[in-house]
C-alpha cells in the first residue's frame, strides 16, 4: 500500500515550542519545497498543548507532483516542531486497487493509522460503510466559524444522515485541456464547454500524425482518468450506474448503451484512427500526462495535475492550454464539472484522535496548505471559503483561479434530463464497482468486438453482484 520513496515514510519528532519555520525552496527545481512560512496557529498550539509527547499515524494521497509532497512533509514537520508531538506520514497510491480493503483490514485489526486524506468521491462512503470511520462534525462545524463554507460537492460526499465523517482538506477540480493553438490554426472556437460529439469532431480536424499531431488524449484502459471519462459520458448521455438513492443498480438502459456506442466509436472505427496516439489503448493514469507534456496530444481529460507539471517545469505547453470544464451530452446542456475534495477522515480505534483532529485542522489552512498548492499550482486549491482570501497567490497566482474558486461553489446538484441529479448520494456500491474497473472492462470489450448493449448488459451484471456484496440487495 505504501509507496516507497524517501518521502513514503517521515517521523517529524517535536524538539521544540517554535510556531513558525521557513521552508527551504531551491529556487527553479520542479521538485524543490516551495518557500513559504508556515505557521501554527496560537489557537492550535492552545490545543495542541496538552496532547505534548504525543503521536500520531498518517497516510497521505500521494499528490502528482513531487514538489507538493515534500511541502505537504515540510508542514507536518512545522506542526510536530512547535508542539513537541511526532507525525509519522506514510504516502499511498489512490489507484491502488486494494487500498479501501486494507484500510479496513487495519482499522478491524487495531493496526490502522489515527487519520488519512483520501478522494471524498472516491473511497469515503466505503469506509463509512464498513463501519471504519470515527465522526468529525464537531471539527467540521468549529471549521466553519473561521473559514465558511466548504465546497458544495463535499457536502454529498463527506456527510452520512446529518453527520460529517471527513473532514475536506484541498478541492481538485474536474477539467478538460485542448491545444488552443492547434484550435486556433483550424479556425475552431475556444469556449468556456463543448459537446461530446464536438470535441470528437474537432479531434479529428486538427490530428495531424506526420507531425505527431493526435487531436484525443483520452483513454478507456484500466485508470482513473478512463473511469472518469466513461461516467462522464454515460452521465451527460442520460444514464447512470445506480439511482439517485444510491443503493439500487440502473446501469443497463438505452442511454448507456447510446453512450457506449459513442466511445466505443471513438477507438474502433477507422476514421478516427489518425487522431489517436500511439498506444493509447494500454495506458495508464500517468501516460496522457507525460504525453500532453510531450505536446503531441490536443485534448485530454486530466486534474489540473498535468496543468500544474507544465507550469512548474516551464513547458511550453502550458501557453497553449485552453483549460475548460468538460463537455455536454443529449441529457444535459452543461458539463457536470463539480470536482471533489481530498479530505481527512479520523479511523476507528486511532489511538490518539485528539492529536489526529488538531492535525487535521491545521493542515487544511493558511499557510499549511499554501505549500502544498504553490508545489501544485490549479491542482490543489482550498476547499474551505475563506482559505481562498487567505493569500495573494489564490487570486493571483494564476489565470484559471477564479474558474476553479467557482467550481467550489456550484449549485448542486445537477439534474439530467432522465432524472439523475449529480452528484448522487454516496454509493459505496458504486465506488467499489469503479475501483473494480467495471466501467474500463466494458470498453475493452466493445473494442474487441462484443456488440455494445452485451456489453452493457454484462457489466450491468458484474455492477450488481457488487453492490449485493456491498450489503445492498437488487
Amino acid at each position: 500500500m505504501e509507496q516507497k520513496t524517501d518521502l513514503s515514510r517521515r517521523t517529524f519528532l517535536g524538539m521544540s515550542a517554535l510556531g513558525v519555520l521557513g521552508l527551504a525552496g531551491c529556487g527553479g527545481s520542479p521538485a524543490s519545497t516551495p518557500q513559504v512560512d508556515v505557521k501554527v496557529p496560537q489557537a492550535l498550539l492552545d490545543q495542541a498543548a496538552s496532547l505534548r509527547g504525543g503521536s500520531v499515524g498518517m497516510l497521505s494521497q500521494k499528490l502528482y507532483s513531487e514538489s507538493a509532497n515534500k511541502a505537504l512533509d515540510a508542514s507536518l514537520q512545522v506542526f510536530a516542531q512547535a508542539t513537541g508531538t511526532t507525525v509519522r506520514n506514510d504516502l499511498v497510491s489512490g489507484d491502488a486497487g486494494d487500498m479501501v480493503a486494507k484500510m479496513d483490514a487495519e482499522v478491524k485489526a487495531g493496526t490502522s493509522r489515527d487519520l488519512a486524506f483520501v478522494s471524498d468521491r472516491r473511497f469515503v462512503g466505503q469506509l463509512h460503510n464498513l463501519g471504519a470511520l470515527t465522526d468529525v462534525t464537531d471539527v467540521v462545524e468549529e471549521m466553519r466559524k473561521l473559514y465558511g463554507d466548504p465546497a458544495t460537492e463535499a457536502n454529498n460526499y463527506c456527510v452520512f444522515d446529518g453527520r460529517w465523517f471527513a473532514i475536506p482538506y484541498h478541492f481538485i477540480a474536474s477539467a478538460m485541456y485542448l491545444r488552443k493553438d492547434w484550435y486556433q490554426e483550424k479556425g475552431l472556437p475556444l469556449k468556456p464547454y463543448y459537446s461530446w460529439e464536438e470535441l470528437r469532431d474537432n479531434a479529428l480536424a486538427v490530428s495531424d500524425p506526420a507531425k505527431k499531431r493526435f487531436g484525443w488524449g483520452l483513454t478507456v484502459n484500466r485508470s482513473g482518468d478512463a473511469n472518469g471519462f466513461i461516467a462522464n459520458v454515460i452521465n451527460t448521455y442520460g444514464g447512470a450506474m445506480a439511482d439517485n438513492t444510491g443503493t439500487k443498480v440502473v446501469f443497463n438502459s438505452p442511454e448507456t448503451v447510446a453512450a457506449v456506442t459513442f466511445i466505443g466509436d471513438i477507438y474502433t472505427n477507422p476514421k478516427y484512427a489518425p487522431m489517436l496516439p500511439p498506444g493509447i489503448g494500454s495506458w495508464t493514469d500517468s501516460s496522457n500526462n507525460e504525453n500532453w507534456l510531450a505536446q503531441i496530444l490536443g485534448l485530454t481529460l486530466n486534474q489540473f495535475s498535468v496543468y500544474a507539471d507544465s507550469k512548474t517545469k516551464n513547458n511550453p505547453v502550458y501557453a497553449n492550454t485552453h483549460p475548460f470544464n468538460g463537455a455536454t451530452g443529449p441529457a444535459l446542456d452543461k458539463p457536470l464539472a463539480f470536482g471533489e475534495s481530498n479530505s481527512f477522515v479520523v479511523f476507528k480505534g486511532a489511538k490518539n484522535p485528539d492529536l489526529a483532529k488538531v492535525v487535521a485542522k491545521f493542515m487544511v489552512g493558511g499557510s499549511a496548505l499554501l505549500g502544498v498548492a504553490k508545489g501544485a499550482p490549479c491542482l490543489v486549491n482550498p476547499s474551505w471559503d475563506k482559505v481562498w482570501d487567505s493569500d495573494p497567490y489564490y487570486t493571483s497566482g494564476d489565470p484559471a483561479f477564479p474558474a476553479l474558486r467557482e467550481q467550489t461553489r456550484t449549485p448542486l446538484p445537477v439534474t439530467t434530463k432522465t432524472g439523475y441529479a449529480f452528484p448522487q448520494a454516496p454509493s459505496p456500491g458504486e465506488q467499489a464497482a469503479t475501483a473494480a474497473y467495471v466501467l474500463t472492462d466494458m470498453m475493452q470489450s466493445v473494442i474487441q468486438g462484443t456488440r455494445p448493449a452485451e456489453a452493457v448488459a454484462a457489466a450491468h451484471a458484474r455492477i450488481v453482484q457488487v453492490f449485493e456484496q456491498q450489503g445492498y440487495k437488487q
